[in-house]
Order: structure tokens, then sequence, then C-alpha cells
């Protein structure tokens, strides 16, 4: 009986089938996916899904506000990979009723990433490449701590959109990508994740450094006026970060660390040199 038992829990566990069809449901999960040692099991991918090069190739069942559940269930996945946002929630809800199996790929810190990585590699035939991949990213985000987290505070504003003009508070991704560089978000203590700010907020609270999304540089002049009143915009510490590095909770994040810790070590030893001045 007790080995009959062991049979039953074994069949029914998610890890015990082989995993040989996998769909992802947004592009940081698709990179995770990837990272994990699970690419060649991918059959398909949402919209946006555009790293690593061979993701492009594979059919597209979602986006970031729906998802293509007919197609789905059509390509019979043996996990879904998915990232609660949007207007997903409810496709995904659908989906694990018809009896998919789900994995959440969400991360609230940077440290959370390596986490994913190890949780996905256990359905890759070899788990060896999603732990070492987990890792090597654990070993190098601690190298960026250690480099960077003793620099001065520096405060910043991120511009997520200009009209209206949004941003991030704290705890909310990708916040700790510039904590980690010593930033100071002058919207920290925001009650809502994505405040909409006003000029005139933006302007009292004084930033050092700006930076911005690819899609909201060609309006960067819209500071231009105030730069007798926005240091950031008088030593022209506004800068462009790429957004896929760091909008994706991803291994790339930490490149988005390296970008951004670098533009405020720039801004560091200005505003340190005008100090000792």
């Amino acid at each position: 009986m007790r080995f009959i038992t062991f049979v039953l829990l074994f069949a029914v566990s998610p890890l015990a089938h082989s995993i040989e069809r996998v769909i992802s449901l947004a592009p940081s999960s698709t990179e995770l996916v990837y990272a994990a040692g699970l690419g060649d099991k991918l059959v398909a991918v949402s919209e946006y899904s555009d790293y690593p090069e061979e993701a492009q190739l594979l059919e597209k069942v979602a986006n970031f506000d729906s998802v293509n559940i007919e197609r789905i269930i059509a390509l019979n996945p043996d996990l879904i990979v998915a990232w609660r946002s949007g207007g997903s929630i409810k496709s995904l809800n659908q989906l694990k009723g018809l009896g998919f199996s789900i994995y959440y790929s969400d991360t609230t810190y940077v440290a959370d990433i390596a986490d994913r990585i190890e949780e996905l590699s256990q359905y890759a035939d070899k788990p060896d490449v999603g732990r070492t991949n987990a890792k090597a990213f654990r070993e190098e985000l601690k190298r960026l701590q250690d480099q960077y987290s003793s620099g001065a505070p520096i405060s910043y504003f991120y511009q997520l959109s200009s009209k209206p003009i949004y941003t991030i508070a704290n705890n909310h991704w990708p916040s700790e990508v510039f904590s980690l560089c010593g930033g100071i978000n002058i919207f920290e203590q925001s009650p809502t994740p994505y405040p909409q700010v006003g000029l005139e907020q933006v302007i009292v609270k004084a930033p050092q450094v700006m930076f911005t999304s690819p899609h909201t540089v060609q309006n960067t002049e819209l500071w231009t006026p105030w730069q007798k009143q926005i240091p950031a915009v008088s030593n022209k510490f506004i800068w462009s970060l790429n957004a896929d590095w760091l909008n994706r909770p991803t291994p790339r994040s930490l490149k988005a660390i390296e970008q951004a810790c670098q533009h405020f070590e720039i801004a560091r030893k200005t505003y340190s040199t005008n100090q000792i001045k």
C-alpha cells in the first residue's frame, strides 16, 4: 500500500512527467525560460519576445492586454510561464481552470531573478544549465553591489512618459536598479506604484539626475526652461537607458544596473568636485 501511495504521488507531481512543450506569455518570462535551459522546449511566446534572437521565430500567442486561449489550447503546452500583469489575469485563471500547469515568473527584487531561473531549471532536461546561470547572476549582482553601494546618495527622477508624466515609486520594478547605485527616488513615498506627477512637483524636488526611456528621450526639451531650478538639467545629467535591460526582470537586468550606476558615478564625481570648490 505504501508503495502504491508513493507511485500515485509521483504520478501527479508537476515535475514527474517530462516537459516537452512550453509557452511563455511575457518577454521577460521568455528570457528566463532560455536562461533556465528550456529554450528548446518553447513552442510559442508573447509579442516583443525578441531576446534571444531565436525567440523571434516562434509563434506569438499573447500581448500585454490579451491571451489567445484558443490557440494555446490547440498547442497543448505542458507548461505555461507567465507574468501576472496587464489584462492577463482573467485569461491565466481560465487556463488554470482548464487544467494547464502555470509557473508565475513574477519578481519583486533583483535577487528574485536568480531564484526564478533556478526554479524553472527543474523542468529542463539539463537542470545544471539554469543552476549555473543562476549562480553566475548572484555572483555578478554581488560584485555590482560591492562596487557601487558605498557611493554618496544621488537624487533621481525616472520619467516613464511625458504626456502625462509618469514615474515609479520605491519597491516597484525597476526602482531597485537605481537604489543599488545609491539613487534616491524623489517620489519614493508615493502611495501608488506608478504615480502621475506634475511638472511643478519635479521642479520643486530638483533631482540631481534624470533618466528616461527611449520613447520619452525626444521630449527631454520639456525640462530645458528649468535648468536653473533642476541640477540634472543644468548639468545635462539626463540619460536614456536601455528599456529592455531596465524594464524586464531578466539576467540582462545586471546590464541595466551597470549602465545606471555608471551614470550615477559621473554625477557623483561632478557634484563632489563642485562641493570642494
